[in-house]
């Protein structure tokens, strides 16, 4: 693969020459550019153009490129010359001016050197490909000390942590028991918590927040030296009270001892960090290892991943730039107050306060004045809190306390939410009064810009993890009322995290403002959230969006870690939603009363997450070229359809499974449902039956096990600790576990079932060992089993392409795919006819003449000839529509509508073939 990395350079670097007519430096070094960033890609290197250095005196230089570690420490670097310098003289001229000589390569298009620990090691012409090859292999095989004893620090820290932990929770529950002192801290301690991040927090969570406090309060002196950060803080200072109530003397040292090669790690790490800017990186990275080793749940439930800086820094001008186009105020401006709801580890933040360097006097004010910011979580808040004041002293060479980060879940905190319709206000207490007063004081502003990036975590993958999102009431109810009332889907995830955040900050936001998320991408063209888009479209103005793509699950040719901004596999967009009261001074959003404009730009489909954060490191939102969308009347905004598709008659749709009234049923079909699911398919499906009954009496039994043993159990959490994870546990089985139901083996229970395409298996179909039935017991039969035809098609909420079987036995929900739903409709529900009277009035209307003579079976064919009604029976209704869902012409040409509503058909003047081609 090296050889033709090298050949791929010489190649790049005869076409630059041959194209542009020149040897200039600024030209040709794109090409051995290109070569680092393709060898460090294989090394999991960052490559980074025009990096900054700190010399030893002092001063700012800038090499052409750095490669960093994922720790944003620096690997090696990079420095072009032209090819008329003479490079001997240019390189004595760039150590002396205090640039890096541990690991860099100098080159001139011609030759290339490597100087590695202040000495040369190697130079050689670059058009000898195996001279070059060794001078990278050599660049590319160093390893500063540093990284070696980090990673050798971290693998122990996996090892140590546990039993770290273990002590540090065993000495906590004595000190609960023995410490007079420490209980009624800690009570108190938690009283005021539940008020402000988490009515459901136990003393179990009191114990994690200062487990927490005491791992991690060194590792902020360790990357800030000479700081005060926990003497400062406001709700540090009230940890250290609690934490002094139990740990003194010696016995914090003692017990931390083991993960001391991990902070002295971190320190000697950090001490090569020469900038504030990467000294911020390099912390939220400890973080995000550190939390992940920690405590990988709440990694995931919280979203722990720190947002790039090229992605922040476009957000953050860009609400600027709208700002001044909409309301002729900038951010720095007074009066212009902004809030990041999920804080994290501060980017926004900081980035912000960068954004404003060149105004000093109006910074000072933003800082202690209108810059807010919120986190729940408190090791997120540590360094938040920690980056956003060294930044400020950074830039301002003084330090002051950021006295607006609140300690507060802010999708409870609703008291400063403007009033809408049923709202009543709550303010919630707070860890200390000083914290109380900053929510408070939140909560009495105008907030005109609400940025970041909220988060993304939808659902847990597994219930044994007891992950689950919390409910929002006051905030889920507001969704119900507005997205989800105005959405025509059958399923809704409409609950996200950050579609909870987005309709908190559009009830937050003020009569003039800008929210600038960067989000899954899923609100743009997901049938889920058609509501979500009609909504927004009412209540704002205008509304940018950049596309940033990566969805490898629409996609699957795409990586996640290749096309995602964030290395996931959920696509990614930034939206910007604009609000005013009055024409804003430029005259965008000027759409007319009451219309919001649209402006929508996409990211190419295989361009890299390299590539595109390279592009938003220059892109400026005013700049870009952007295609204006104009909803059609479902609310879609993209893949807009011009057909006759809205003529056709329905196949089944939400109203008509809603209607009260047969006048009311007006589609072919009355119902549907989404098929079995389980939850526990290893455990209910087998393609042996022996094999099953043994998996599902295991199951049983160790549930009524479990449930004897914790009958004497109230608390809820303890529950869920103690349980036995040898098998699945789910949401139902826990309500039963709770309730004391007794589970019961009933061998009637089994039955084929329609597993995936073409696959069948037994399955138990019990309702306590089945998550959700849906219908498929009144479609398919309860303890007994019935035949009875079906018609599965593709939910056209998820993301899988259309599709449609048929089945004559209960199908699994994800028959379909495992990331989509499988829409059942059937022949009958309950042994009646499941087609509506109206379908049967639409077909005989249209089909008056029907069929004609040269259709009618002859007497030859051994079948008796049909009349009109016995042709358009519901039974071949049935076939017909089935059939037809199968023409290769009906889905090309509505191929669009398909992906993302419900199906409706043609009359195809053929009917008799149609459905006596599907009948047979």
């Amino acid at each position: 693969m090296s050889n033709v990395l090298i050949q791929q350079y010489l190649n790049n670097l005869q076409d630059l020459r041959k194209v542009s007519g020149t040897n200039r430096e600024s030209v040709v070094r794109e090409a051995f550019k290109d070569l680092l960033k393709g060898w460090a890609r294989s090394h999991d290197l960052v490559f980074v153009p025009e990096y900054e250095i700190t010399t030893p005196a002092g001063d700012r230089r800038y090499v052409d490129g750095a490669l960093l570690h994922a720790l944003r420490m620096p690997f090696g670097y990079w420095e072009a010359k032209d090819e008329k310098d003479d490079l001997e003289a240019e390189i004595e001229h760039k150590l002396r001016r205090g640039y890096p000589s541990d690991n860099i390569i100098f080159e001139d298009s011609t030759q290339a050197l490597l100087i590695q620990n202040k000495r040369e090691v190697m130079r050689c012409p670059v058009d000898e490909v195996t001279s070059l090859e060794k001078l990278l292999s050599l660049f590319f095989a160093y390893e500063r000390q540093e990284i070696a004893e980090f990673r050798t620090a971290v693998e122990q820290f996996k090892s140590d942590l546990p039993e770290v932990l273990k002590a540090l929770r065993e000495m906590i529950e004595r000190a609960y028991t023995d410490n007079a002192v420490f209980h009624a801290a800690a009570g108190k301690f938690l009283k005021q918590a539940q008020e402000t991040i988490n009515p459901g927090l136990t003393e179990a969570d009191v114990r994690e927040i200062l487990i927490q406090h005491i791992l991690t309060e060194e590792i902020f002196s360790l990357v800030f030296p000479a700081t005060s950060y926990h003497e400062d803080n406001n709700i540090a200072r009230e940890l250290y009270r609690l934490e002094q109530t139990f740990f003194t003397g010696n016995t914090k040292h003692q017990t931390l001892r083991a993960l001391e090669p991990y902070y002295v790690a971190i320190r000697r790490s950090a001490a090569q960090i020469g900038s504030h800017h990467e000294k911020q990186t390099f912390l939220k990275v400890v973080y995000e290892n550190f939390y992940k080793v920690y405590n990988p749940k709440a990694a995931d439930r919280l979203g722990v991943v720190y947002t790039p800086n090229e992605i922040v820094r476009f957000m953050v001008e860009s609400a600027d730039w709208l700002c001044e186009q909409h309301f002729g105020r900038n951010l720095i401006d007074k009066d212009v107050e902004i809030l990041d709801p999920a804080a994290g580890t501060g980017t926004f933040i900081c980035e912000l306060l960068e954004h404003f360097r060149g105004q000093p006097a109006k910074l000072k004010h933003k800082y202690l004045e209108e810059l807010h910011a919120n986190e729940v979580a408190i090791l997120p808040y540590y360094v938040a809190n920690m980056n956003i004041e060294a930044t400020y002293a950074a830039i301002s060479n003084e330090y002051l306390e950021y006295p607006n980060l609140c300690f507060v879940d802010t999708l409870d905190n609703v008291a400063g939410l403007r009033k809408y319709a049923g709202h009543v206000d709550d303010l919630f207490g707070s860890v200390s009064e000083e914290n109380i007063e900053r929510i408070k004081r939140q909560n009495r502003r105008k907030i005109s810009v609400i940025i970041g990036n909220p988060p993304y975590n939808a659902n847990q993958a597994n219930e044994n993890d007891n992950n689950k999102n919390r409910e929002y009431p006051d905030i889920d109810k507001r969704i119900k009322d507005t997205y989800i009332k105005a959405s025509t889907a059958q399923k809704t995830k409409l609950y996200d995290m950050y579609a909870r955040f987005f309709r908190w900050a559009s009830d937050r936001i003020a009569e003039n403002g800008v929210v600038a998320f960067i989000s899954n991408r899923s609100f743009i063209d997901s049938r889920t959230f058609d509501g979500f888009r009609d909504v927004v479209t009412r209540e704002f103005n205008e509304i940018q969006i950049v596309d940033l793509g990566g969805d490898v699950r629409a996609n699957p040719k795409l990586s996640g870690t290749k096309h995602n901004v964030f290395g996931i596999q959920t696509g990614v967009a930034i939206g910007f939603l604009v609000k005013h009261k009055s024409p804003s001074p430029s005259g965008r959003g000027a759409g007319g009363e009451g219309i919001c404009r649209i402006f929508y730009s996409r990211r190419p489909e295989f361009e890299t997450a390299e590539e595109k954060l390279a592009w938003l490191s220059k892109a400026r939102l005013g700049e870009i070229e952007s295609s204006e969308i104009r909803p059609n009347a479902k609310h879609n905004w993209l893949n807009l359809t011009d057909n006759d598709f809205d003529t056709l008659i329905p196949v089944a749709t939400k109203a008509a499974k809603a209607a009260k009234k047969p006048a009311q049923e007006k589609a072919i079909f009355k119902t549907y449902s989404f098929g079995v699911v389980t939850n526990r398919d290893d455990w209910v499906y087998d393609e042996s039956r022996d094999d099953l009954i043994e998996k599902v009496h295991l199951l049983i039994d160790a549930y009524n096990a479990d449930r004897k043993r914790l009958a004497k159990i109230t608390d809820v959490a303890k529950i869920a600790e103690t349980l036995d994870e040898t098998i699945k546990w789910t949401r139902a089985v826990k309500h039963d576990l709770r309730n004391g139901v007794q589970y019961e083996f009933n061998s009637q229970r089994i039955r084929i079932a329609l597993y995936r395409p073409f696959v069948r298996r037994l399955l138990y179909f019990s309702p306590e060992l089945n998550e959700m039935r849906n219908l498929m017991p009144q479609f398919f039969g309860d303890e007994i089993a019935r035949s009875n035809h079906s018609i599965i098609l593709t939910d056209p909420t998820s993301q899988k392409p259309f599709m449609t079987l048929a089945s004559d036995c209960c199908p699994d929900m994800h028959v379909v795919g495992a990331a989509a739903g499988g829409l059942v409709v059937p022949f009958s529900v309950d042994d009646a006819d499941n087609i509506t009277d109206w379908a049967s009035k639409q077909f005989r209307d249209h089909y008056k003449s029907f069929p004609p003579p040269s259709l009618q079976p002859s007497p030859a064919s051994g079948r008796e000839s049909k009349t009109k009604a016995q042709v358009l029976d519901r039974e071949a209704i049935f076939h017909y529509v089935y059939a037809v869902l199968h023409d290769p012409i009906y889905r090309e040409k509505y191929a669009l509508n398909l992906k993302r509503e419900f199906p409706r058909i043609p009359f195809y003047a053929d009917f008799w073939q149609w459905a006596d081609w599907a009948g047979n």
